[in-house]
């Protein structure tokens, strides 16, 4: 094995050497949490791949090949056609309001009434992404160097939140492009040739299994529809993948770019589902189908190239959970504490007194520090990785895909409309995820329509958005360039603009 931790020494070594690079690059507020907005598609498309396809995506796509044939590539399947539809129907849009966080864009719709509520069930959502991700280090840590799951979390864990907090998204996009690399190679180019060849080529593997292992509904249509609501669905809204939609350099970048990593993300899904698949005809009688991946790579590969892929297994996590830990660390300053601090300050989340200076850089970068500690330590705290991830998506398409989406799609939705949707959908989901359980199907179907009727039924029985609200986000979504946006994501206001609109949008 010295050859193959060789491989991953170096790899974890080139993560920290790029957290340190990106540190020089990240020297104001844009940089540090957007990459100043200018990456190119190829940029684009690689860290965009890197954040949505995580270890869930890698080693849970391979356990469910495992368990279910070609039909486990649904889950990282639907990921992809989220990714798509984003791209193609929204990231353009999303990407002139040049804003930071999903909560400001629905304080630009509905009028600044909405950032809190939906800040901390968007921050609740992400820091439970973060804390899955990096769960997933103890698997891949105890394969590599047979250490306890205490000290795999905090291994890898600390070396993401050191790059992170160097670099901000700088460091995070420099690194999730090696991610991508390194995820390509290692798992498209060489697992999974490798794992068909093993397994005797694809005639071989048809003449063991049973034939509902290459039925491509045979995971079941219910599963494949919550799959849908949860992960499409999530996919269109969820502060981490909106913060990598800010980074594009233009329009293009964002939809086309977006549009490459989705069909990359449909490949990579069907890859995992036919390397699940051959671990099945091999080791047909394993524990746990989610230690399928291990197995194979530990077992059939030569040394050197087990290594690369472990280096790829690991880049997944890594990618997913620096990608989590920053969109986190960003709805926490942005959207809650700064908000705090201007209610007690009685300015608009400033320093607090309104006329000191605060270094925006400093404070993100220490926020990425403490909800990165926070993490690693409910990792630890923390078992089950798929009731993690059910509850965190749960929570944000229940409570906040309608706000969102309605926002994007109908004029008549009012704040009062989309604070109750938020409020009534994540209570429902939470209060269904008790009553049914976790894992159950009906929380998600139940709160999503909950929060779908409260959301039509309130917005028509209250006043419409005033109308200068809307042409400011009209504007906004046309990057209108006669109204350009300051650095922290405000638009520069408009001397037309009725006083009572200016003074609620500008504090």
């Amino acid at each position: 094995m010295a050859v193959d931790y060789a491989v991953i020494v170096v790899y974890l070594a080139g993560m920290l050497a790029m957290g340190w690079w990106g540190m020089r690059r990240a020297k104001s507020k844009s940089e540090f949490l957007v990459a100043g907005r200018r990456l190119g598609p190829a940029m684009y498309s690689g860290t965009m791949a890197a954040i949505v396809l995580g270890g869930a995506s890698t080693i849970g796509g391979v356990g469910l090949g495992y368990q279910y044939g070609l039909s486990g590539a649904w889950m990282v399947f639907t990921i992809g056609l989220g990714l798509l539809a984003l791209s193609v129907f929204f990231s353009a849009r999303i990407a002139r309001l040049k804003v930071y966080t999903v909560s400001e864009m629905l304080d630009l719709r509905y009028g600044g009434r909405a950032g809190i509520i939906s800040g901390v069930v968007m921050w609740a959502y992400t820091l439970m992404l973060a804390v899955t991700s990096t769960i997933a280090y103890a698997t891949i840590f105890d394969v590599l160097f047979d250490v306890n799951r205490t000290v795999a979390i905090v291994l890898g864990g600390t070396i993401v939140v050191a790059y992170s907090t160097l670099g901000g998204m700088w460091s995070i996009t420099l690194t999730d492009m090696v991610q991508f690399v390194v995820k390509t190679i290692g798992l498209l180019l060489l697992l999974l040739p490798i794992a068909v060849v093993k397994a005797g080529g694809f005639s071989e593997m048809k003449a063991q299994l049973p034939t509902e292992y290459f039925d491509p509904l045979g995971i079941g249509g219910e599963t494949i529809f919550t799959y849908v609501l949860i992960y499409t669905f999530g996919m269109l809204i969820g502060q981490d993948i909106w913060q990598r939609v800010f980074t594009a350099r233009s329009d293009t970048t964002a939809r086309w770019g977006g549009t490459v990593a989705g069909t990359y993300c449909l490949v990579y899904a069907i890859a995992g589902a036919v390397i699940g698949t051959a671990a099945k005809v091999m080791y047909p009688d394993l524990a746990s189908a989610d230690s399928a991946f291990a197995t194979i790579v530990k077992d059939e590969l030569p040394v050197g190239v087990r290594g690369l892929v472990l280096a790829a297994a690991l880049a997944a996590v890594m990618s997913t959970s620096s990608g989590a830990l920053i969109a986190c660390a960003t709805v926490a300053n942005n959207d809650i504490w700064s908000r705090l601090r201007g209610v007690v300050g009685g300015g608009r989340g400033g320093s607090g007194s309104g006329d000191e200076p605060h270094d925006e850089v400093k404070g993100n970068r220490a926020f990425i520090l403490i909800m990165g500690i926070a993490v690693i330590l409910i990792a630890i705290a923390l078992n089950d990785v798929v009731e993690a991830l059910t509850v965190a998506y749960n929570l944000l398409v229940g409570g906040l895909l309608v706000p969102i989406i309605g926002g994007l799609l109908w004029r008549r939705g009012t704040a009062a409309g989309a604070l109750s949707a938020v409020c009534v959908g994540g209570v429902a989901v939470v209060g269904l995820m008790w009553h049914y359980g976790i894992l159950a199907n009906q929380p998600i179907y139940y709160g999503l329509l909950a929060s779908l009727a409260v959301y039509v039924v309130v917005s028509l029985a209250t006043p419409p958005t005033d109308a200068a609200v809307l042409a400011a986000w009209r504007e906004r979504l046309a990057g209108n360039p006669a109204r350009p946006a300051f650095e922290d994501g405000t638009v520069a206001p408009d001397p037309a603009e009725p006083t009572d609109v200016l003074n609620r949008r500008t504090g």
